[in-house]
């Protein structure tokens, strides 16, 4: 991850290491109920999603991104 936000075409990336342990959090449930996924034939629970997309995070293979102009907040896939 990057060592500060840097601009990217869509937004402006942030490390999620550089969010307190709090506000992770709060991005990540707040993502996960309004993304909709269909995790298949098994429910889980929010943690467990919450937890999922935590190591997307961190293998690298999702980013948080700052839109400034809408002044939200996105996870989004590489």
């Amino acid at each position: 991850m990057a060592d500060s936000p840097q601009q990217i075409t869509d937004g402006i990336e942030v490390a999620y290491t550089d969010l307190s342990p709090e506000a992770l959090r709060g991005v990540l449930e707040s993502f996960v109920l309004r993304e909709g996924t269909d995790y298949g034939e098994r429910e889980y629970s929010l943690q467990e999603k919450v937890g999922h997309v935590l190591r997307q995070l961190e293998r690298g293979e999702a980013r948080i991104v700052f839109d400034p102009t809408t002044e939200s907040v996105q996870i989004v896939r590489r």
